[in-house]
């Protein structure tokens, strides 16, 4: 393991109608390495009440450097008008897993 924080995994909700091409966009356009859909149950108060609704997690692994583009692309494609985009670094992980993560994402 390599104590590095080059790299990030971002976290952003999206509807389930979205998130797939969300997803592919990001990987095909080399922001992105990998990103990781699960279905999530989202709890919130939006517009001054309480909402249920479900969404798709994506967990996007990428360079730090490639935040700044990575989060205007998400801004430019997402539906919702305050799309959650949240990085926290990577301080621990495979090397090999890493390099492979650098080369992806150009």
């Amino acid at each position: 393991m390599s104590r590095n924080t080059e790299f990030l995994v971002v976290f952003c909700t999206a509807a389930p109608v979205e998130a797939e091409a969300l997803a592919r966009t990001l990987v095909e356009e080399r922001l992105a390495a990998c990103v990781n859909l699960a279905p999530v149950r989202s709890c919130y108060i939006w517009d001054g009440k309480v909402n249920m609704d479900g969404e798709e997690l994506l967990i996007i692994k990428t360079a730090r450097k490639g935040f700044e583009p990575l989060k205007k692309r998400i801004l430019e494609l997402h539906s919702y008008s305050v799309p959650e985009i949240i990085a926290v670094p990577i301080v621990e992980g495979h090397e090999v897993y890493l390099n492979w993560v650098r080369q992806s994402v150009g």
